[in-house]
């Protein structure tokens, strides 16, 4: 028999956050995230937590963990899509029917508690965090703050209901394989004219990321289920990048000296937490700085990037973001950084994934967005 527990001491959020490294043991792509970041992600120091009312479900076998899942609203989301909406995220398990049909089970009231009608996931808490539900691409590691999962994940959620809502690209592109045609190069170096591009101004930290959060929450705004980032949000994520991401891997474009555009180029944190088995202490510190400042990482993610709203279907648009791509190409060659993800995007996004395509980037990885709609009870 299958019971479940809510998450609601320190105990059981450690069970929850450790379930995973168990789960996948046997699988060599997966990399244990760092225990003291889940635990700041699972507290009020994420800053999401603000507009974010979550709860979260262990399962248990006997006295044995065998799953885990969290439900969760947002108010944010509430305002631009409605009061009946909810989301489900974090969804681990084994292999067994009854474990989801019982944690799904809590977390469907839960959120109908909530006044939910309309269940999107998974989402780790939004979807400015972790999102989407692996579905093609297992045989790779998973890139910085990007979610694996089971090949059996899918067709139980399928089984409860849940249908596709929209798919997540993740596209992957080595740096000797960045090729801009000779009909690109001519449209860009015609751009080059009017644009400038610029590496972020550090002693400006501040202000530089509202200028980036205002550039991200302009460009995304007519997303499928985009959710702006507020002030304290993109100010918590700048203290992170401050010190994991050169000024060099974060570029602004500006026409007439206003910011229209930015590209951030992250260094790969998973390839540098490998095998630390999520601990810092006693040596972990001291590897993850020796990976990231001395010997390196060869392979980034680029997070985040944005061309504002009025100048996505203009002439220059496309053009300006390749800009922001190529400027990333000697940061990385400096660095020897030999590959690149860029993730994710959305399937419906013919434009970016064309430019992608255009310059030698493939979609290697294919995350799922679900949904559900609940009876009233």
């Amino acid at each position: 028999m299958i019971q479940v527990e809510k998450v609601q001491d320190k105990h059981a959020l450690k069970a929850f956050i450790q379930f995973p490294c168990s789960l996948f043991s046997d699988d060599p792509h997966w990399i244990d995230p760092l225990f003291v970041e889940r635990e700041e992600h699972l507290s009020e120091k994420n800053p999401g937590t603000d507009h974010i009312t979550w709860q979260a479900w262990i399962a248990k076998k006997g006295e044995t963990v065998v799953g885990r899942i969290t439900a969760q609203t947002d108010s944010l989301h509430r305002e631009l899509y409605g009061a009946d909406t909810g989301h489900f995220g974090m969804i681990d398990a084994i292999d067994d029917p009854e474990v989801f049909d019982t944690l799904f089970a809590a977390a469907e009231t839960w959120l109908k508690s909530q006044g939910a009608q309309n269940i999107t996931g998974p989402f780790s808490l939004n979807i400015n965090q972790e999102s989407g539900l692996l579905i093609d691409g297992f045989e790779t590691p998973p890139s910085a703050l990007m979610p694996h999962g089971k090949p059996y994940y899918a067709s139980h959620l399928e089984r409860l209901g849940y249908s596709q809502g929209i798919d997540l690209l993740a596209y992957w592109m080595k740096r000797i394989d960045l090729f801009f045609s000779p009909s690109l190069t001519r449209l860009m170096d015609q751009v080059r004219k009017k644009v400038t591009l610029r590496a972020l101004n550090r002693k400006k930290f501040a202000e530089e990321m509202q200028v980036l959060r205002e550039i991200f929450n302009s460009g995304w705004q007519n997303n499928w289920g985009f959710v702006p980032f507020t002030e304290r949000e993109f100010a918590t994520m700048g203290d992170q990048l401050k010190y994991l991401v050169p000024d060099d891997m974060i570029h602004i474009a500006e026409v007439d000296s206003v910011p229209c555009a930015f590209i951030v180029g992250l260094p790969n944190i998973n390839e540098a937490i490998s095998g630390l088995h999520g601990r810092l202490l006693p040596f972990g510190w001291a590897k993850l700085l020796w990976r990231l400042k001395v010997s390196g990482v060869r392979t980034a993610r680029v997070p985040l990037m944005g061309v504002r709203q009025e100048y996505q279907f203009s002439r220059i648009g496309p053009i300006i973001a390749l800009l922001l791509i190529e400027a990333l190409r000697d940061p990385f060659a400096k660095r020897n950084i030999d590959a690149l993800e860029m993730s994710w995007i959305l399937e419906s996004n013919t434009g970016m994934r064309t430019i992608l395509e255009r310059i030698g980037a493939e979609p290697y990885k294919r995350y799922r967005l679900y949904e559900k709609k609940l009876q009233a009870e």
